[in-house]
């Protein structure tokens, strides 16, 4: 059971035959490596993947919960841009295995925990999409309850009045947006690809129309420009921005780790770079301006701020402009909750028993689960979604990216035996306890100061303090054990 590897002239590495694995309990059709020349994502489709994922209710209302701590317009939007400009370090260094071998991220987490140790980092990101899932699925929920209100009369009331505070109609949108997710999951990762390319542009045009609207019926931008913030000096500035910060670089630290699951359908390592660098934090940084200048004009036109655009739109008169805005939005939402946190837990949730759990019935788990974790509750908080959700998680998954790219880029120097990522008893087998020792401490330094007082600083630097720490206890842990190791397959 075993095959060669080869690498072509511009670096990628692909099996010669695939077919001596399929036996392998650690081997399926969705987590084999892509052969080469099937690999047909090009820079536009991962600037659009970013710009489509990016364009989100979240994204839009990011700045409310940094303007609601006390930071003005301006502070809240270079929080925002330094904060994606960060996260897109770790992102295109976890980026690189997935277009050079062609692999989804928990075969790669394979390398540095091991092929049963890999589950670990799997399912740590598996559970946060899930929630992430939720969440999105929500929003896109009110948007289509918003969209049929608009088109069918009486709809809101129309069956009851529900539960837990929300209608009966709001539970069926909720329902009916959740499927939708799913059933384009289970018609495969092209049709995504097709969705994300199209939504991008669309969804941009559709903001910018609202941008003007917005600006040109208040006569201005509105009194939030103007609005100054309360920290008079940094000492008293800083406190606040370094947990803001955190928060934003857990935004996206969960593709920090996953974007091997769409690089290894890279045509280059050029054309993934140039794709993400482009449009990660710039499109992070227009879009939540965007969601602040509306939102300031909204305050002329409606007397108070309105952040949420499916409250802003639900506001105006004409069923057309609400159907065609509302429509939008869960354009919108359906593009981000299915790239960002469909594709990832699907192929981890596989990863834990490859031949029982293909990527279809993954994706089927990550939409219960994400149901069960009842994301009505995480959203009713905007400062505990940021200051406890992002900034929590962000301690753990940063300690998987530290263990990740220390193993890949100074231990192994970028080099992996392909075939053996998939056989239980190859180079990779069972568990590397380095890595988990790493990760558990990392994550523990991390989170110290949820349960010490003394710690607490920690926790508000809880990725930077995960991700470092974990990357500097692995290297220590580990040097010995891959340099035991025997060398790598050559390429042939």
């Amino acid at each position: 059971m075993g095959s060669s590897q080869r690498e072509l002239p511009d670096g990628r590495v692909e099996l010669t035959d695939a077919g001596g694995l399929a036996a392998s309990p650690l081997f399926n059709h969705d987590l084999a490596p892509i052969p080469a020349a099937q690999r047909n994502w090009t820079t536009y489709n991962y600037a659009a993947l970013w710009i489509s994922m990016e364009h989100c209710i979240p994204t839009y209302m990011l700045a409310s919960g940094l303007l609601a701590q006390g930071m003005n317009w301006v502070q809240a939007l270079c929080t925002i841009l330094i904060g994606n400009t960060i996260v897109l370090i770790p992102i295109l260094l976890n980026s690189h295995p997935g277009t050079k071998y062609g692999i989804p991220f928990p075969v790669f987490a394979r390398a540095a925990y091991g092929t049963a140790g890999s589950n670990l980092p799997a399912l740590m990101r598996a559970i946060v999409a899930c929630g992430w899932f939720g969440i999105q699925a929500w929003i896109g929920g009110e948007a289509l309850q918003t969209f049929l209100a608009a088109i069918i009369p009486g709809w809101r009331g129309a069956l009851g009045a529900g539960l837990g505070g929300h209608t009966t109609t709001e539970w069926l949108s909720f329902l009916l947006f959740w499927a939708l997710n799913i059933w384009i999951i289970y018609r495969g990762m092209d049709l995504l690809r097709k969705v994300e390319n199209w939504a991008a542009p669309y969804v941009l045009v559709v903001t910018l129309v609202l941008l003007a609207w917005a600006v040109n019926a208040a006569h201005g931008f509105g009194p939030l420009l103007s609005q100054p913030g309360k920290f008079g000096t940094l000492a008293e500035f800083w406190p606040v921005f370094w947990p803001s910060l955190t928060a934003m670089i857990g935004f996206w630290a969960t593709l920090s780790l996953n974007m091997p699951d769409f690089t290894r359908f890279g045509r280059s390592q050029r054309e993934q770079v140039v794709g993400q660098a482009v449009a990660l934090p710039t499109t992070m940084f227009a879009f939540a301006a965007m969601g602040v200048l509306i939102t300031s004009a909204s305050a002329i036109l409606y007397g108070e701020p309105i952040w949420d655009p499916v409250k802003l739109v639900g506001r105006f008169q004409n069923p057309l402009v609400v159907g065609i805005a509302m429509f939008s939005v869960v354009v919108a939402t359906l593009a981000v909750n299915i790239a960002a946190n469909v594709v990832s837990p699907a192929n981890d949730f596989a990863n834990a028993l490859p031949k029982w759990i293909s990527f279809r019935t993954g994706g089927l788990i990550t939409g219960i689960v994400g149901i069960l974790m009842q994301p009505w509750r995480l959203l009713a908080d905007p400062k505990g979604y940021i200051f406890a959700w992002l900034v929590g998680y962000s301690g753990g998954l940063g300690s998987i990216a530290g263990v990740l790219i220390a193993d890949y880029w100074i231990l192994r120097r970028r080099q992996l035996d392909l075939a053996d990522l998939y056989l239980p008893n190859g180079r990779y087998a069972g568990w590397n306890p380095a890595a988990v020792i790493a990760t558990l401490a990392g994550c523990a330094l991390a989170w110290g100061g949820l349960v010490v007082p003394a710690l607490r600083p920690l926790y508000d630097y809880a990725w930077f303090v995960g991700f470092f720490s974990a990357g500097a206890i692995y290297l220590g842990l580990a040097r010995r054990r891959v340099a035991s190791e025997p060398a790598a397959s050559p390429a042939s």
